[in-house]
């Protein structure tokens, strides 16, 4: 059937006869590509979410589409209407439409590039202009590029205090240096006119599809007289009240790691939010536990399809059915029911439709003691079964204080390592992060500086040398801490850049306070035949600026799960003490 001509007008009814006129040449029929929704025009996002943007349209539908007053009763479009001369006026993008359909009409688009821009599915509503607060650059360099279609704008307020921040050593300083160093990137592609934007997948960031905006001219403002105009944050804030009038109706949102100026802009009546794309997790409740309770029915509906087998210690299930797309590799299953015996198993396995499931070894018998430690509870033997599998590299533990984490992991790395001789010796460190007022500096060697910190390794230890040499006198306890401390070293985190370690047992201990490019760089200096345990209650964070979501713990844990060489265990009861136990659930 041949295309009908376009309308003379927007919004208005072709007639029935217009069916019937014959089909023009197909030179003069423009197929217009869809945009992605980075590169689409200001006037076409509108509030009605029209789907239509990938047909193929005339070039004078193009046209007339762009160039045609509304008419009455349409939807007005909440995208920017050309705005007078600004340099820094981000709706320049908003008469693109009509060169974009002229350039169309004069030379098509080449066939092979209609499925690469095509890839990216359409943006629903308009596009935002959000204004980032210095804090969101020093936070995370790249969130210039983590705001998908919308635009972003930079007051020059922010440049001044990214200036102040780059000299240092600081993770702060080198965030700010690397900010600096991507803005001077896309200033510097080839045609970047700061006037009309810098387009922010123009170094290759293809998740970014707005354009970047700086203040290049005065804008006009004004503010309540109680907020000194002299101080950063009132600046930036007026700068978002100039937008916010200049740009109507288009939404303009102040983004900001800083609460009490997010509270501000929203008693003058602007948008304001947190920066959310540092945080894996939403709710610390969905972190991956590592551990999942089989259905009481379980063997009802599966027992007739399980096939089972024996070898060596372990005996070996394969099953099927719903559950199987929900679990991991190296997830802990448990089925525990009245009057049926217990299975504790670990997955193995994972095909399309089936898994295998891999019988446990039971360390809380006196027989699989590891270095005189027995577990106490059920999630404490799935720890000690990753701690002591030679398969698994990485093991993250998590839980409250008491749960005995360290003790495990301690427990399990002597064994390894003056027993089996698995690995060469233990390297433990944790982060300096005091939970009151700094004491100052501390004097002495590496290992000397970290020792008030590892006051944690000190009362295990002495569990441990009690234990293993209790009826050795006293002779006997001496020469196995001193073997037990030659073979245990205490490493500073601020050196490992760089280091490679090789056949070691390493255990990072509080690694809920690091951030997530911290345990990056801890992890990576893992080498041949090397294990990595990092431990830490997400309860506990001291670090300023990190919570359960954003900690480089729950990154660790969230990245790592469902790879065939890590595991990951929340330990659910404490095992310290009676008190310990009560004050953690009531205090």
């Amino acid at each position: 059937m041949p295309l009908p001509p376009a309308p003379t007008r927007r919004a208005a009814l072709l007639a029935p006869e217009a069916f019937d006129i014959p089909a023009r040449p197909r030179a003069a029929v423009v197929t217009e590509v869809a945009e992605p929704a980075a590169l689409a025009p200001a006037a076409a996002r509108s509030t009605s979410g029209t789907k239509a943007r990938g047909k193929a349209l005339p070039a004078a539908t193009a046209s007339a589409a762009a160039s045609e007053p509304m008419a009455a009763g349409a939807s007005a479009p909440r995208a920017l209407a050309p705005e007078p001369a600004t340099p820094a006026a981000p709706s320049a993008r908003s008469g693109s439409a009509t060169r974009r359909a002229t350039t169309a009409t004069a030379a098509p688009k080449k066939a092979s590039e209609a499925p690469a821009r095509s890839k990216r599915a359409p943006a629903s509503g308009p596009t935002k202009l959000f204004v980032l607060d210095t804090n969101v650059l020093l936070h995370d360099p790249t969130s210039l590029f983590r705001f998908e279609e919308h635009d972003i704008f930079l007051p020059m307020i922010v440049l001044e205090e990214l200036d102040a921040h780059k000299k240092g050593m600081t993770e702060v300083a080198r965030n700010g240096r690397q900010t600096s160093r991507t803005l001077d990137a896309l200033a510097g592609v080839q045609g970047a006119d700061i006037a009309r934007g810098l387009k922010l997948d123009s170094t290759g960031q293809r998740a970014a599809g707005g354009c970047l905006y700086f203040q290049t001219a005065p804008l006009d403002y004004s503010l309540p007289t109680s907020l000194p105009p002299g101080k950063a944050d009132n600046q930036i804030l007026g700068v978002v009240e100039a937008l916010r009038k200049l740009h109507a109706p288009r939404e303009v949102v102040l983004v900001s790691k800083d609460i009490n100026m997010r509270v501000k802009a929203r008693a003058l009546g602007l948008n304001a939010e947190d920066y959310q794309n540092d945080k894996t997790l939403e709710d610390g409740d969905l972190l991956y536990a590592g551990v999942m309770a089989l259905p009481p029915d379980f063997w009802t509906k599966s027992g007739k399809n399980v096939e089972s087998w024996q070898s060596g210690s372990h005996t070996y299930y394969r099953i099927g059915g719903p559950i199987v797309p929900q679990l991991m590799i190296n997830q802990f299953v448990y089925f525990e029911a009245p009057g049926e015996p217990s299975l504790f198993a670990r997955v193995s396995e994972i095909r399309e439709k089936t898994a295998v499931l891999q019988t446990l070894k039971d360390y809380g018998s006196t027989k699989n003691a590891v270095w005189g430690v027995t577990t106490r509870n059920r999630e404490q033997n799935f720890a000690m079964n990753l701690l002591m599998d030679p398969e698994v590299d990485f093991v993250t533990l998590t839980g409250t204080a008491g749960t005995g984490k360290t003790l495990l992991a301690l427990a399990a790395g002597l064994t390894q390592v003056l027993d089996d001789r698995r690995y060469t010796e233990i390297i433990m460190t944790r982060a300096t992060v005091s939970v009151g007022e700094d004491i100052g500096f501390l004097p002495g060697t590496e290992e000397e500086k970290m020792g008030p910190w590892m006051g944690a390794l000190d009362d295990n230890l002495e569990f441990l040398a009690k234990g293993d040499g209790g009826n050795a006198g006293e002779w006997g306890r001496a020469a196995t801490n001193e073997l037990i401390r030659s073979r245990i070293k205490i490493k500073s985190m601020n050196f490992m850049r760089g280091r490679t370690f090789l056949n070691k047992y390493v255990i990072i201990d509080e690694a809920q306070n690091l951030t997530p490019k911290q345990m990056k760089t801890l992890i990576t200096r893992a080498g041949p035949g090397t294990k990595i345990i990092c431990m830490g209650n997400l309860a506990q964070i001291d670090t300023p600026y990190l919570t359960e979501g954003s900690s480089g713990l729950t990154y660790a844990v969230d990245r790592f799960k469902g790879w065939p060489h890590s595991g990951h265990i929340t330990l659910a009861r404490g095992e310290r003490s009676r008190l310990a136990d009560f004050a953690s659930e009531v205090l």
